[in-house]
């Protein structure tokens, strides 16, 4: 799940998906995803009840949404995922990375326009936004964006094929938003296992919560800079990365050049089933088909790939464990009560 991301030119993704696809299936056939410690310490005020009378209505109204915009635009799942990802690892699932920054010229810029946020969808953004404005009209001042963002994002797990998995709610959203949190709590698609550990673990997160929450790649799509330098200058070699298998680096390299390429073209994680939350990424990852090299990493290091290996052979056992990794990472740095939080009605702006 670290660089989950998707193109701004859903006619490039679905053409180099199909390109991919044709390579690929001209031989063999491939088997078929500085912050505080302790962060998810279990949270007793969260409750999968939590507004059964102040808005019993809340998956329902949500749901109403989702369903919506995963017909109109399917790439709203994974941004959506990707949102509540980049939420949850910077000053935890508080929805600070939906607020605005007040002014571009600001020094102090809002999570949003960090960087590493620059390429964030906005359809993640719209179905949050679409969602509050259902909800607002029928439980005023009630859910918060952060209970609205967890909810959509296991929306669209299960609407693409994925586990329908109980959302514990209670949230409030968070004051803080900064753009200068964000570097440090993001991973990179060319960090080692190592590193991908250190940055889990100071969320209170596992070894298996790591390569269980990457299968989230199961879906969705990488911009070139992601990978590019795995195609043309691995880790400084001059050559391509010697794991990724040869007809994927053909397909790949055909799209994205290793100088001046278009910036809206990406390639799928998973070129197998891009469009279905299954768990083929495991598997691909077997075959040397990973896209990233923090996603690739994950089946040949010796902590990480017997885990690889067993979610490749049993989806339930990968829906099962994605259920219960994502209600962990749900509960990272939750906020409770006015001291610490607030109840938005505009998900983009803080309360006066």
């Amino acid at each position: 799940m670290p660089v989950l991301t998707s193109s701004s030119s859903s006619f490039t993704s679905i053409s180099l998906s199909i390109l991919l696809l044709l390579i690929l299936n001209n031989t063999t056939v491939i088997c078929s995803a500085t912050t505080r410690t302790n962060m998810t310490r279990p949270n007793r005020q969260l409750s999968v009840n939590y507004y059964a009378k102040s808005c019993p209505q809340v998956d329902q109204l949500i749901g109403s949404i989702t369903s919506q915009q995963f017909k109109e635009s399917p790439v709203s799942g994974p941004a959506t995922i990707r949102l509540f990802f980049h939420d949850c690892f910077v000053e935890g699932c508080d929805a600070s990375i939906i607020i605005s920054s007040k002014q571009q010229g600001n020094k102090m810029l809002a999570e949003k326009d960090a960087p590493d946020n620059k390429d964030l969808r906005e359809e993640g953004f719209e179905s949050v936004r679409k969602a509050k404005a259902v909800v607002e009209s029928k439980c005023p001042g009630v859910v918060s964006c952060a209970d609205i963002l967890a909810i959509s994002a296991r929306d669209y797990v299960h609407l693409a094929g994925g586990p329908y998995y109980q959302v514990k709610k209670g949230r409030w959203d968070g004051k803080i938003s900064m753009a200068s949190k964000v570097a440090s709590n993001i991973p990179q698609a060319n960090f080692t296992v190592d590193q991908l550990l250190i940055l889990f673990s100071s969320k209170g997160l596992t070894l298996e919560d790591l390569v269980v929450l990457s299968g989230a790649h199961t879906f969705g799509f990488a911009h070139c800079q992601n990978f590019v330098s795995r195609l043309y200058d691995y880790r400084g070699s001059k050559n391509p990365d010697p794991i990724i298998d040869p007809r994927l680096l053909r397909a790949l390299r055909m799209s994205c050049p290793h100088y001046g390429g278009n910036a809206d073209i990406v390639a799928p994680f998973d070129v197998t089933t891009p469009f279905v939350f299954d768990h083929a990424y495991y598997g691909n990852l077997e075959a040397k088909l990973g896209l990233l090299a923090s996603d690739q990493a994950l089946s040949l290091d010796p902590r990480t790939k017997p885990i690889v290996q067993a979610l490749a052979k049993d989806k339930q056992k990968f829906f099962q464990a994605f259920g219960a990794a994502m209600e962990k990472m749900g509960s990272i740095g939750v906020k409770r009560g006015r001291k610490h939080g607030e109840k938005r009605k505009d998900c983009s702006m803080h309360m006066l």
